[in-house]
């Protein structure tokens, strides 16, 4: 028997018929919508496998790496050809695969059950709105039947920050040269010649050494000259500091939303 675990291991696999024969590959599988087992799968057939042919699952066993069915490669090849839509069998689709293989029930008149969803004769049961095995009004044609509304969704846009690295700032410090002038007061001695006459004060010191003789006298000269020492001194102190400047930014982007539209409907109330 196939269960719901085997699925993934059927896709894909080599189907072989009764006698052993090679069919083809499985394409895909078809569940119940009331028991959720497996019930129907398309394996390859034609030339080159162009073909998908349905097979019932019921009576199907994995043997191996092989998906054996009870049926003969011509009796599979032959069978009805179903475009399924949407990946769903409607009630008649497979009403008529079930008559052909001969398994079910066939659908009787008052029930139909199918893999696709369960329908009743005329779409009521005991009311007038389509009412099905959920308790739904109606039936979900995409996939399986969850309850009687259909969810809306949007995006919506969600703005935030993130702190990325937009640049670096250093402090390099390195030496010039620039030329400076001050002004510095200097000075210089320079000769001048004193006269005095010979009074009673001085006769003395005037008559001491000989009467005539040859002399010489001298006087150093000095003179101040500029002097240039340099020193180093701390003259400011300089730091890197960072402040945070807020600005406002505009973002723009798109978002998608579904919409709901109605088809046979009048009016619409909420």
């Amino acid at each position: 028997m196939i269960t719901t675990e085997d699925v993934q291991r059927i896709i894909g696999t080599n189907a072989v018929d009764s006698d052993g024969s090679k069919l083809g590959k499985v394409g895909q599988v078809y569940l119940d919508d009331q028991t959720g087992r497996p019930e129907w799968a398309t394996v390859s057939t034609g030339l080159f496998g162009t073909q998908e042919s349905f097979v019932p699952l019921a009576e199907a066993e994995l043997m191996g790496d092989s998906l054996r069915v009870p049926y003969e490669k011509a009796r599979i090849k032959d069978a009805p050809r179903v475009e399924a839509e949407q990946g769903h069998l409607s009630p008649e689709e497979e009403a008529e695969l079930y008559r052909y293989y001969g398994v079910g029930n066939g659908f009787d008149s008052e029930t139909d059950t199918t893999a696709g969803y369960t329908d009743t004769t005329a779409g009521y049961v005991g009311t007038d709105r389509d009412t099905n095995r959920h308790g739904t009004v109606g039936h979900d044609t995409s996939g399986p039947t969850t309850d009687d509304a259909m969810t809306r969704s949007e995006e919506q846009l969600r703005v935030g920050t993130q702190r990325v690295e937009a640049g670096r700032a250093r402090l390099r410090k390195y030496v010039v040269e620039e030329q400076v002038t001050q002004t510095v007061p200097v000075s210089h001695e320079e000769v001048r010649i004193e006269r005095e006459p010979i009074t009673d004060a001085n006769i003395g010191d005037a008559l001491d050494g000989p009467d005539i003789s040859e002399e010489e006298h001298e006087v150093v000269l000095r003179t101040e000259r500029p002097v240039v020492a340099k020193e180093a001194v701390p003259v400011e102190r300089v730091r890197l500091d960072v402040d945070t400047v807020t600005e406002q930014e505009t973002v723009t982007d798109s978002v998608r939303k579904e919409q709901i539209e109605a088809d046979g409907v009048d009016s619409t109330r909420r």
